[in-house]
């Protein structure tokens, strides 16, 4: 099943857990089953959601949860997880744990993110960036039980399903779709590959 694209301008903005700064949702949701107990504010199975980083500064914690980061605007920033640091490139994803104390420098200036969480023993997540070369099509197939969001990193893509014309994406609009299936990616561009699955 295919979503209706998910625009970057109607993204619900937040304050950080930590008041730290801000956030804007993509989409969160619930694996198949009853949502594991949560506090209200972490009340999600998993989670995609863009964050724009002003300053260095402590990340919120969010225990029981996993965390892929991949920075979609700016030059680098250093996180320290549990006192150790790992530079952080465009483009690049990186993951940690939510219940870990993380501590973020920036190298050259604000960043923008992209984050995915997921609960652990509920979701597990995998985040690739994507070439759409102009030449020729980029499908993605999407399993039974399997939840796909493809974000557009760069202008010039449009996503469509097996019987539907493509829609054109903005920079940071969003497409979730649910297998089993498949979808086709057109232009001549940068995705993100957001694959969200149940744990076993």
């Amino acid at each position: 099943m295919g979503g209706d694209v998910l625009r970057w301008s109607e993204y619900r903005s937040m304050p950080w857990k930590n008041g730290g700064g801000m956030t804007r949702e993509v989409a969160s949701g619930a694996v198949q089953g009853p949502l594991a107990p949560a506090e209200p504010e972490d009340g999600f199975d998993w989670r995609v959601s863009v964050a724009d980083v002003d300053a260095g500064g402590p990340f919120s914690s969010f225990p029981g949860i996993d965390r892929v980061i991949t920075l979609v605007e700016g030059e680098g920033m250093v996180l320290t997880v549990d006192g150790t640091p790992h530079s952080v490139s465009p483009l690049s994803p990186f993951a940690f744990s939510g219940d870990a104390t993380t501590d973020c420098r920036l190298e050259a200036g604000a960043v923008r993110d992209m984050n995915v969480m997921t609960r652990r023993g509920r979701a597990t997540a995998r985040v690739r960036i994507v070439a759409v070369p102009a030449a020729r099509g980029t499908e993605m197939a999407c399993a039974a039980g399997e939840t796909l969001l493809v974000m557009a990193l760069t202008e010039g893509i449009a996503v469509g399903g097996p019987d539907e014309q493509g829609r054109v994406l903005g920079r940071l609009d969003c497409v979730p779709y649910e297998g089993p299936g498949a979808l086709t990616l057109q232009g001549d561009g940068t995705v993100a590959e957001i694959r969200i699955t149940a744990a076993r």
